[in-house]
Formats: structure tokens, C-alpha cells, sequence
């Protein structure tokens, strides 16, 4: 269902987009790449001066290189617009940091503290906080739902979510064997 349409007349004057993108590589490994871009509807003045409408204020991208436990092997980041030539462009060696960090275990918590304030770009540091859920997408795309999963194993996929909490309705139509009551917990 859609959004209902605004009460009130409007001009847009700001896009953001985000991208991620989920790579298989040849040798056996998985790249997560995002890319942020701003884009104003109309010319936007920085200190830096003016940047003309349509044109990127801000196109960063990333790159992190996972195993299949959701290490970080490599990591890489660049902005390639920025309202701050010289200084905001220079940040992305700071994300070599990521390399070591799981996107399971404690990721987001860890980009915060690698990261926060001045220790990195923020639109940047934004961006990172999809990849666990585009590195799942991407798996995702590898195997059937319940693949890989003992008989007696709960599916990886549920209790992760509104929909697929284990007592929700989702569960009980797709699921049942996983299914509990929220009365009695079973």
C-alpha cells in the first residue's frame, strides 16, 4: 500500500538515495557495496560555493568483503562528491577499521564507536548501517529458506523480525512446526 497522497500542496527540494548492492565473487567470498548520494532540486549554496541543481552534493560508497560467517576481510570507502573538497574526500581510509568486525556480532555498535563525530564521515557511517541487512539479502539469494538447518534447528530468519517473530501469524501459515502460542509460550 502506498503512501496516502499530502493533504497540502508541495515542492520537493531534497533527494536522498541509497543503494546496496550484494556481489558473489569468484573466489568464494561476498562484496557488500552502498552508495549515498544527496541531490538538491535546485541550486544550493555551501561555503564552498555553489552547487549547481541536480548535481551531487554528497556520493559516497563503500565496499566491505565478508566470508560466509560475516567477517570483514577488506574494506573500502570513497567520496567521490563532496560540499567539502579537501576534507570531507579524505576520510575514507579511516574505514579500514571495519576490517575484523562481523556484521552480526555487535556491528552497528562497533561503527558507532569507530566512527562517531569527527573519527569519520557521517553520511558515510549512515551507509554502514545497512550492510548487515543487504549482506542477509544477498545470502538470502544463495539459499532456500530453511536450507542449511538441522531438523530440530529453528530457521536462522525467524525471531529476527515483526513478521516472522515466532508467534505471529506468519509463523503459524508458513512455519507451523516453529509456531508458539503467546498464551501458553509453546
Amino acid at each position: 500500500m502506498p503512501l496516502p497522497a499530502s493533504a497540502v500542496s508541495r515542492t520537493r527540494i531534497h533527494t536522498r538515495r541509497l543503494v546496496l548492492e550484494g556481489w558473489r565473487r569468484d573466489d568464494g567470498l561476498w562484496d557488500i557495496e552502498g552508495q549515498l548520494t544527496d541531490v538538491k532540486d535546485h541550486d544550493y549554496h555551501l561555503a564552498s560555493g555553489i552547487r549547481p541543481e541536480g548535481e551531487p552534493v554528497h556520493d559516497m560508497r563503500v565496499r566491505v568483503t565478508i566470508d560466509r560467517d560475516m567477517n570483514i576481510l577488506e574494506a573500502a570507502a570513497c567520496s567521490d562528491a563532496v560540499p567539502y573538497p579537501g576534507g570531507c574526500d579524505t576520510i575514507g581510509p579511516a574505514y579500514d577499521q571495519l576490517v575484523g568486525l562481523n556484521l552480526f556480532r555487535g556491528f552497528r555498535r562497533a561503527v558507532g564507536e569507530l566512527f562517531d563525530t569527527v573519527q569519520g564521515c557521517s553520511h558515510i557511517t549512515e551507509l554502514l548501517y545497512s550492510l548487515p541487512t543487504a549482506a542477509i539479502q544477498t545470502f538470502a539469494s544463495e539459499m532456500k529458506d530453511n536450507e542449511g538447518a538441522t531438523p530440530d534447528a529453528m530457521p536462522w530468519q525467524l525471531d529476527q523480525c515483526h513478521a516472522l517473530e515466532t508467534t505471529s501469524e506468519t509463523v503459524r501459515r508458513y512455519y507451523p512446526r516453529w509456531f508458539r502460542s503467546k498464551k501458553t509460550g509453546t
